[in-house]
């Protein structure tokens, strides 16, 4: 298993020229929160945050983050926000590779390599790969080269009608899912080169659902989570995932990391991955 460098993501941010006010502003509307709402909850005034908004008043460096706090602002944005307002942004963006990421490469390595034999990756902003363990390797047996290409996209690879995608059962289901969780991400986020992906894996020709073996109806779900039920190798394994990000992250890196691992949803996928251990 190895970990990719990550680099700078380059995510556009939105555009600083407005000033901080506007950018407030929209992030306030998209979490449809008041002006009043916001001030109680800033300790501030709704005149204040009136002001701020329409340019008439500059919010300290403090209020900005205490602004972008309440609004959950992703990290990424906060610096945008200071730089709008004429500030240095607060977060630094460490690549992977960095040295003072030893700690953190190291721990994330353990653990998806702890979970094997079942399936864990880690992901940036935009699903690209940058470390997954051999139960994520199993599931790729198969898939062309053309998509295992660097950079790996998780999306692309499940989604892609010559990558996962005829071999998921419940294919429309998931599918659904996936294009869902970024819709929520894009509204969060509100990132360009995620929104690309989007529109590209949406607009992928679905499969035609491949039916289970001697004519078997499909297990029921379990009630408590979507099921990924992917064939390998004759049979039909079952997942349920689960994602995973780092608390109050103070790294514009660390802060867009993810992640995923997959927990078996039945005893016959336990006992199979278990059998392939050497």
């Amino acid at each position: 298993m190895t970990i990719v460098a990550s680099g700078a993501l380059a995510h556009p941010t939105g555009p600083t020229d407005k000033g901080v006010g506007p950018l407030l502003r929209g992030w306030r509307e998209r979490r449809r929160v008041s002006q009043l709402e916001l001030a109680l909850r800033a300790g501030s005034s709704a005149r204040h945050i009136s002001f701020v908004e329409t340019g008439r008043s500059r919010p300290s460096e403090e209020m900005v983050l205490r602004l972008a706090e309440h609004l959950d602002v992703p990290v990424r944005e906060r610096n945008a926000l200071l730089l709008a307002a004429g500030y240095a942004p607060r977060y630094p963006e460490t690549p992977l590779d960095d040295p003072a990421m030893d700690a953190l490469r190291q721990g994330v390595r353990r653990l998806i390599e702890g979970y094997e034999p079942y399936p864990a990756l880690v992901v940036d902003a935009t699903y690209d790969v940058l470390a997954a363990n051999r139960g994520v390797a199993m599931l790729l047996e198969g898939v062309p080269e053309s998509l295992l290409r660097p950079p790996l996209n998780a999306m692309r690879l499940t989604l892609h009608p010559e990558g996962l995608a005829p071999r998921i059962r419940n294919l429309g289901e998931w599918r659904g899912h996936l294009l869902a969780q970024m819709e929520r991400q894009i509204a969060l986020h509100r990132s360009a080169p995620l929104r690309t992906l989007y529109e590209e894996v949406a607009a992928y020709p679905v499969p035609d659902p491949v039916p289970d073996a001697a004519g078997e109806p499909a297990e029921p779900a379990p009630h408590f989570a979507l099921p990924l039920r992917i064939e390998h190798d004759g049979r039909v394994l079952s997942f349920v995932s689960s994602i995973s990000t780092f608390n109050t992250p103070m790294d514009v890196t660390v802060a867009e990391l993810a992640i995923e691992t997959f927990l078996p949803a039945d005893p016959a996928t336990v006992k199979y991955l278990h059998s392939l251990q050497p």
